[in-house]
């Protein structure tokens, strides 16, 4: 048996549709016709699409004398790199007793690392980043606001376009969690890790493009935006730095772990840190709106105006598609097996981005 298909891995990925020890070790691709569900090669469209679209706008803007998007694009991927290998093959790294089997990606079109790494997941971390920055951006919040507070922003804008995603992606097997991990995967809302929805969907997000805006937003020595071996230094060090911050993030609810770790008081722990991150960046963006020294809002690209909207209207279209399996699921399992995300979280999520997106309608002049 391969070290990187345990029987845990050999149980979640047979519940996905395939055999982990049945991979390629480097790069697999498939006919988007043969996938294992009609919504994921429309998935892959949606999201690799919209990463070529955030590259060539952030592109645009670093030749405009902003190189904050383009930083910020590659500092996802650095971050990618970094915390994704240790989560997928923990054993590979000597933290299979710290995390142990976390969970499984499905097949898709093309797959790497055992067929543990889609590119869409590759594409997602530019995409959710970008989305993320360059509304709270558009709003004028870094401008009027600072960094931090950007970047408050920029997390609460990530938790609620992310966990659309998060709380389908099980029930319709586009990846599997591993239930019998509870070092990791509990507590959780539903089907998804508390630990996921924090870390992840926000402190990770809002840590990197702190770090991002801080380390390339400023001018270079001769007074103009940091370019050439600079600007890839300061890209480098924020995606290397982000990870780390996720883990003092997750110190509170590490004292209720151990060997017999307090679910109950770790579910408390991360729920308050998430309602916190919810009060705080409503509150940054509600009285940003409401000031009136705000003033306009930044002009607004073809990015922001389009892609934050298609990406909503294609992740309720999935919810339609799910919502039959979902609404008569017992027991928190579809008549498929598939486990089911928080509906009513995700409703919330789906009101919170749509409010952001009119309150970036409504304010931002023209695009550009």
């Amino acid at each position: 048996m391969s070290a990187v298909c345990g029987p845990e891995a050999e149980a979640v990925t047979r519940d996905l549709g395939f055999d982990c020890h049945d991979v390629s070790p480097v790069v697999s691709l498939r006919f988007p016709w043969d996938l294992g569900h009609p919504t994921m090669p429309l998935l892959e469209l949606l999201i690799i699409g919209g990463a070529v679209f955030a590259l060539v706008h952030a592109v645009r803007r670093h030749r405009g004398g902003d190189p904050t998007n383009l930083a910020l694009w590659f500092a996802s991927l650095i971050y990618l790199f970094v915390i994704e290998p240790p989560l997928y093959f923990p054993e590979w790294f000597g933290l299979e007793q710290r995390y142990g089997f976390i969970f499984a990606h499905n097949q898709f079109t093309v797959q790497f690392m055992a067929d543990r790494l889609p590119l869409y997941i590759i594409a997602f971390y530019p995409v959710i980043s970008q989305l993320a920055y360059e509304l709270v951006r558009s709003l004028g919040i870094f401008r009027s606001r600072g960094a931090l507070s950007g970047s408050v922003a920029v997390a609460f804008a990530c938790q609620v376009f992310y966990e659309v995603f998060d709380h389908l992606g099980p029930q319709l097997k586009w990846w599997a969690w591993n239930g019998d991990n509870h070092i990791v995967n509990h507590p959780a809302l539903a089907s998804v890790p508390l630990n996921s929805m924090l870390l992840f969907a926000s402190v990770s997000m809002g840590a990197m493009t702190y770090l991002v805006v801080r380390l390339t937003g400023s001018p270079a020595a001769d007074g103009g935006p940091r370019r050439g071996r600079s600007l890839v230094l300061r890209t480098l060090v924020a995606g290397v730095l982000t990870p780390p911050t996720m883990a003092i993030a997750g110190i509170p609810s590490s004292f209720f772990g151990g060997d017999d770790p307090n679910t109950t008081a770790q579910a408390w722990v991360l729920g308050a840190e998430l309602a916190l991150l919810w009060v705080a960046g409503a509150w940054i963006v509600v009285s940003h709106l409401r000031s009136p020294e705000s003033g306009r809002a930044e002009p607004l690209s073809a990015f922001a105006r389009f892609y934050p909207a298609v990406y909503l209207v294609g992740m309720a279209a999935f919810w339609l598609s799910a919502l039959p399996a979902y609404l008569s699921a017992e027991n928190g399992v579809t008549d498929d097996g598939t486990p089911i995300g928080s509906g009513p979280y995700a409703l919330v999520c789906f009101v919170g981005a749509g409010l952001l997106l009119g309150a970036l309608r409504r304010k931002a002049p023209a695009t550009v």
